[in-house]
């Protein structure tokens, strides 16, 4: 079983630039497919961006050409770098692990605590 969490939120202007962390312990990163959702109140957490096993990407259509997801195994992390921050990318932002390739689906079996962004206008 994997532990996660997350780290490198903050608040930033718009067109600013923030990467978030996912740290992994119990288990090694190369074993998952790995993810980042994020969640604002009152709505449903939404896929952000997807890494299968093989190095596969998948981005949420908004923040395709902004955001990187890049996993380091000999590190045991996951990273999300955010490029041109808008406000509408405000939400908590939760790392998330499994062994099926499901994408940006929120079928994950392992999910970390969240880290706050915030990005104003």
């Amino acid at each position: 079983q994997v532990q996660l969490v997350e780290s490198g939120g903050g608040s930033v202007q718009a067109g600013g630039s923030l990467k978030l962390s996912c740290a992994a312990s119990g288990d090694t990163t190369s074993r998952y497919c790995m993810g980042w959702f994020r969640q604002t109140p009152g709505k449903e957490r939404e896929g952000v961006a997807a890494l299968d096993r093989d190095g596969s990407a998948t981005y949420r259509y908004s923040v395709e050409g902004r955001f990187t997801i890049s996993k380091d195994n000999a590190k045991n992390a996951l990273y999300l770098q955010m490029n041109s921050l808008k406000p509408e990318d405000t939400a908590m932002y939760y790392c998330a692990a499994g062994l099926l390739p499901i994408g940006l689906g929120r079928g994950y079996a392992y999910w970390g605590q969240g880290a706050q962004v915030a990005v104003s206008s």
